[in-house]
């Protein structure tokens, strides 16, 4: 769990005024593009983590802009990380076809052990996930994901090396 981060009175007032005037609109956003009201709920606390989060804190311009780009950016990334995961997941079913081979037990497996992988990379935070899955799984290059991240290529780096470090301490497919 991410400690949340202490906020004087006044960045307090300020997200709660914010909360106020966006979280009825942000439910009904996501609630339009997801399957049900919980999950809208879960994004929507998602946006409002990410600006209280934010290094600046309350210091926004323009609050409204910042939230629903925040809404779509969460959207893209999510629909990114499904349809990696479904491709993989259909990759693990067309291997299976190809391979008479293979028991349905290891086909299990393997849909397990992606799973878990997955899960696993839920538990990172989210520059670390994002730049494995760019890197290991949509196959960008250090320099696009500095660019796209606004960092240097030594940081990307940093942040696939910690990504496969949580891999590997854990029990699982990358574990030897």
């Amino acid at each position: 769990m991410v400690a949340q981060p202490k906020l004087d009175p006044r960045e307090q007032a300020f997200f709660e005024r914010l909360s106020v005037a966006y979280r009825g609109p942000l439910i009904a956003y996501f609630q339009r593009r997801v399957r049900s009201r919980e999950e809208a709920e879960d994004l929507t606390q998602e946006v409002f983590l990410r600006l209280v989060r934010r290094p600046e804190g309350a210091d926004l311009d323009n609050p409204e802009a910042f939230v629903f780009s925040a809404a779509v950016n969460l959207l893209r990334d999510r629909m990114r990380r499904d349809k990696t995961f479904r491709s993989h997941l259909n990759e693990t079913e067309h291997r299976q076809e190809r391979f008479e081979g293979i028991s349905p037990e290891r086909v299990l497996q393997d849909r397990q052990a992606l799973q878990t992988v997955m899960r696993r990379l839920d538990e990172l935070d989210e520059r670390t996930r994002d730049a494995f899955i760019l890197h290991r799984l949509e196959g960008w290059k250090h320099a696009e994901i500095a660019r796209a991240f606004g960092v240097s290529v030594s940081s990307v780096e940093k942040y696939i090396i910690k990504a496969l470090a949580h891999l590997m301490r854990s029990p699982g497919p990358y574990k030897s």
